[in-house]
């Protein structure tokens, strides 16, 4: 659905930036505040920050404002928008778990989910990829 706009956006070649940082810098160039407006999550391994909007906000506008300020020029960082995505990885899941387990705790809507259409498990990695039948149902 081209209309529906990620709430996340994603920083990229965050390595000279501390979480901190990272949340004034948003704060700065957005007017929003962390916790009540934005969540941020540090990813290290991957050398990138998501910064997901609690509030209904035109995230194209804060990546393009994003992308021009001076500070997240200086530090070479790159801005832009969270693919929409059906799929997620469930990891460190137990031995014994079923893939009707996985459907039905990820179609309970208390737990943010929705309908499931596939679930593959990977007992090996003690891990699932579960697919839901569009990108509004997922955790």
């Amino acid at each position: 659905d081209s209309a529906v706009t990620s709430p996340s956006v994603v920083f990229e070649n965050i390595e000279r930036c501390s979480p901190t940082f990272l949340q004034m810098l948003l704060e700065n160039i957005s007017g929003l505040t962390t916790d009540a407006d934005f969540t941020l999550e540090m990813i290290p391994e991957i050398n990138v920050a998501v910064a997901t909007f609690i509030k209904s906000v035109d995230t194209k506008e804060i990546v393009k404002k994003c992308s021009q300020h001076k500070r997240v020029r200086e530090f070479k960082m790159t801005v832009r928008l969270l693919e929409l995505t059906q799929s997620i990885k469930a990891e460190n899941l137990p031995d014994s778990v079923s893939t009707d387990y996985l459907a039905v705790y990820f179609e309970s809507t208390r737990n943010g989910g929705g309908p499931v259409s596939d679930v593959q498990l990977f007992p090996e990695e003690n891990s699932a990829i579960i697919t839901f039948c569009d990108h509004k149902g997922k955790i």
